[in-house]
């Protein structure tokens, strides 16, 4: 069930993430798009890495299950980019639309990556 879970959980993260980064990126040139559900958007969207993460290690660790090789990889990376990310907001304010927007995408692409290393086994 819980590998169920995670691997449904997965679209989810994709989609989340996707929709948060075409968002910030379109905010970038389009003013009106600037609002406060653009930023609880992207706080959720990245909030479900950690749930995607933490599903993954309760199946290694509670159920002894073997993760794919790299698969795991993409998931912690996924979470050091959220605290990147997190972490330039300040130095990067003129152009926060763009790093969140981009950083958004990216965390998108690790997902798929993910999804794709583990599709192999």
């Amino acid at each position: 069930m819980l590998l169920e879970l995670h691997q449904s959980w997965a679209w989810f993260v994709i989609f989340s993430n996707a929709i948060a980064g075409c968002w910030a990126l379109a905010a970038n040139w389009l003013t009106p798009l600037r609002t406060r559900a653009l930023w609880w958007f992207i706080v959720a969207a990245e909030l479900t890495i950690f749930v995607q993460v933490a599903l993954g290690v309760g199946m290694v660790a509670g159920q002894g299950l073997a993760a794919p090789k790299f698969h795991m990889f993409y998931g912690f990376v996924a979470i050091i980019t959220v605290g990147l990310i997190y972490s330039y907001r300040q130095q990067m304010e003129k152009h926060k639309y763009l790093l969140y927007g981009l950083g958004s995408l990216f965390i998108m692409g690790l997902g798929i990556r993910a999804m794709l290393v583990a599709s192999r086994v």
